[in-house]
């Protein structure tokens, strides 16, 4: 080889080095300047789900689709670098989207705030008024409006879905057709976006404690109850639900407990009928299957826009032998709850007060009048009621 031919070669193997480590050097400092350099956004919010279970490739991959970051192998492999693939949280996120790649990488790691939503409910709502309130309860402080929504726990739809499901009750051995009677009214804590089987199950939950708590501590009343009225745990239930519905006064739900399970046992009360109002009003409003008289007095409410059960009931309720939940036609207790009682009203059908009332009528808005034959009960409704 030639002098000539040697130092071209020898140019050419130079240049080729320097070639590569310009273009090692800069893709260096690309890699290195890469966590800092800020995506090209507008700086608006993006809604970002990462799953339970998902792998950083695909996390990667999901920023990138949604434009939060760019090159999801370079993010991946700087996630590598610093020892946080494995370290992300799962969550619903909102990331800007200009945002550098170190900046995203944080706000995943970091997790998200978990935003919180307390709901209070009252004792002797059916389980419909439940969800209801569960499905508009928002986070403290904030009020929702058509223009910014608030996060929600569940929506009523579902929970009332999950309530129904057939499954769902044998998993709880819950009899009856729903969840009724078996959700404790209380104040909870859920999480925005619960998922609605798990909100049941914490209300069943707290159910179940109260439930054997009060039960344990009064194992003759009980033992007592059952023998004499051959009654299930779910029937002792369905009677504290009514009882919840009637009383208001604590001290009186013994002695209400009392005037019902008298209308039953006693010998010269007959047919042995409750007939009580709240019973009839649940047939018609909660249940899936309706009678004909039920949705024909739902019609006006609906027709004005009101809601369901907005109007007193008819001679045609009263007299509806097609609703299992009428206790002016049906004699014994209805199918199953027709609220969510409190300890007190369990409490009150456990120890009932030992009385020979039959009848009672609201003397104002809390107290009622009790007494023991037909006549002196007409005496108190024509006092107090009319």
């Amino acid at each position: 080889m030639s002098k000539r031919s040697f130092r071209v070669a020898l140019a050419v193997v130079i240049g080729s080095v320097i070639l590569v480590v310009g273009i090692a050097g800069w893709f260096v400092h690309r890699a290195l300047s890469y966590p800092d350099e800020a995506h090209a956004g507008s700086g608006r919010e993006v809604e970002v789900e990462i799953k339970t279970g998902m792998s950083f490739p695909a996390v990667a991959s999901l920023l990138a689709d949604k434009h939060v970051v760019t090159r999801p192998t370079w993010f991946r492999l700087y996630a590598m670098w610093e020892g946080d693939t494995t370290n992300i949280k799962p969550g619903k996120y909102l990331i800007k989207d200009n945002l550098t790649p170190k900046q995203v990488l944080k706000v995943i790691v970091t997790g998200v705030k978990e935003t919180t939503i307390k709901v209070t409910l009252p004792e002797g709502k059916n389980m419909l008024e439940y969800f209801e309130l569960i499905g508009k309860a928002c986070p403290a402080g904030m009020t929702e409006t058509p223009e910014k929504p608030c996060p929600h726990i569940a929506s009523a739809k579902e929970l009332e879905a999950a309530g129904r499901d057939k499954e769902f009750l044998a998993q709880h051995a819950i009899a009856g057709d729903s969840v009724e009677g078996y959700l404790f009214p209380d104040t909870y804590e859920f999480r925005a976006g619960e998922k609605p089987r798990t909100v049941l199950e914490r209300l069943i939950t707290r159910h179940q404690e109260v439930w054997h708590d009060v039960l344990t501590k009064n194992p003759k009343d009980t033992a007592k109850l059952k023998d004499k009225l051959r009654w299930t745990d779910h029937e002792i239930l369905t009677m504290a639900s009514i009882v919840e519905k009637e009383a208001v006064e604590p001290a009186e739900r013994p002695r209400i407990a009392q005037v019902f399970i008298n209308r039953l046992v006693k010998s010269d009360f007959k047919p042995h009928r409750l007939e009580t109002d709240p019973t009839i009003r649940y047939g018609c409003l909660v249940p899936e299957k309706k009678s004909a008289a039920c949705i024909a007095w739902n019609e006006p409410c609906a027709k004005q826009g009101l809601p369901v059960g907005c109007d007193r009931l008819h001679r045609a309720q009263l007299d509806d032998v097609d609703n299992p939940y009428n206790t002016y036609r049906h004699e014994g207790l209805p199918p199953g709850p027709i609220s969510n009682p409190g300890r007190r009203s369990i409490e009150a059908v456990i120890s009932p007060d030992g009385s020979d009332y039959l009848y009672f009528v609201a003397k104002n808005d809390r107290e009622h009048v009790f007494s023991k034959t037909v006549q002196e009960h007409e005496r108190n409704v024509t006092k107090y009621q009319r």
